[in-house]
């Protein structure tokens, strides 16, 4: 079909719309990129590339050093338990040798101790230098005194002794005054130990091995 030609007026306006689009859309052109441009942005985005790589690596060396390091806790742990353990073990095994070691001593010297007394029961009373009242008050009430203590001894089984030591200067006044009391009632049981408050444990366990190795009894008293 042919169309109709255009008058002139309608040609004069679409000349001002085109003129003023013009003005109001200015003209742009788009620049190609060129070589060069595009060889710095491949090795851009090669060294980004390259930097991620290295990032994830660096994380997992990371990673696996912590887990190292977790581990060799872990075993450094088990090694001090484990010697805890061994350390226990020793400690019992050398009580128990010690345990053993003291008793065959005990029966070894009593065995070879020719001058063993049998006895029922051995009454050890413990006391000091400046208690001499109170073993007069025992040997005036229940403690027999001189051959009636020694017919005790021999009919009954029962010894009864005063436990003590010496003082800090052995062969001083009250050694002195222990060996006169001794001469005159014989029922003092001597014992290689200093007297001394703090010293007590210590002179219990001096007891009854002395009394274990003077007398062969059934049973044994402080």
């Amino acid at each position: 079909m042919r169309g109709r030609p255009l008058s002139g007026r309608i040609m004069l306006v679409l000349c001002i719309a085109s003129f003023f689009a013009g003005s109001l859309f200015p003209s742009q052109t788009w620049n190609h990129p060129s070589p060069s441009n595009s060889r710095e942005l491949l090795e851009t985005a090669n060294q980004m590339s390259k930097l991620e790589i290295a990032a994830k690596d660096c994380e997992h060396r990371h990673k696996l050093a912590e887990g190292g390091v977790m581990e060799e806790v872990s075993k450094t742990h088990q090694t001090i338990k484990s010697l805890d353990k061994t350390i226990s073990k020793l400690e019992q095994e050398l009580a128990v040798a010690r345990t053993s070691q003291s008793y065959e001593l005990a029966f070894g010297q009593k065995e070879s101790n020719h001058s063993v007394y049998k006895a029922f029961v051995v009454i050890g009373i413990n006391t000091a230098f400046s208690s001499r009242k109170r073993r007069d008050s025992l040997r005036k009430t229940w403690m027999p005194r001189g051959e009636k203590l020694k017919k005790l001894e021999k009919e009954k089984g029962i010894v009864i002794r005063f436990m003590i030591g010496h003082s800090a200067t052995e062969g001083g006044v009250l050694d002195k005054a222990i060996d006169a009391e001794e001469a005159m009632y014989g029922d003092f049981l001597r014992l290689d130990h200093i007297e001394g408050y703090h010293q007590l444990s210590s002179k219990t366990r001096i007891y009854f091995s002395t009394a274990f190795s003077i007398w062969d009894a059934e049973f044994y008293v402080k």
